[in-house]
């Protein structure tokens, strides 16, 4: 699960933490780039296309569409706690939500467990 570190870029602080521009600069091999080169630069996908392609981990569509996507408003508490319970938590409030209304259990769900 990531963490709220991952869902954010660096700031400057938490790079220099602990470390002198002195510091910094005997480990960076990269020299800046005059604007120049930044006008010349490819995206990464264009420059590697096999290596980008060979990354991509895209889940293809489905064959046969079990879930619906909607936008439902819920309390930031009710959330946390499902959240907190791990990967799969979506899952889980789905078979909570089918039996309080009485529907049978989703047989696909089941499965994956």
């Amino acid at each position: 699960m990531a963490s709220e570190r991952d869902k954010r870029a660096w700031t400057d602080e938490e790079i220099r933490r602990g470390y002198t521009d002195e510091d910094l600069a005997e480990v960076s091999q990269d020299e800046e780039l005059t604007p120049e080169q930044l006008a010349q630069a490819k995206p990464f996908a264009e420059a590697f296309p096999e290596l980008h392609a060979s990354w991509q981990r895209k889940r293809g569509p489905q064959k046969a569409p079990t879930k619906v996507s909607v936008g439902i408003r819920l309390s930031p508490d009710v959330v946390a706690h499902y959240r907190a319970s791990g990967r799969g938590w979506q899952t889980r409030v789905d078979e909570i939500l089918r039996e309080a209304a009485g529907l049978p259990a989703d047989r696909a769900s089941a499965r994956r467990r």
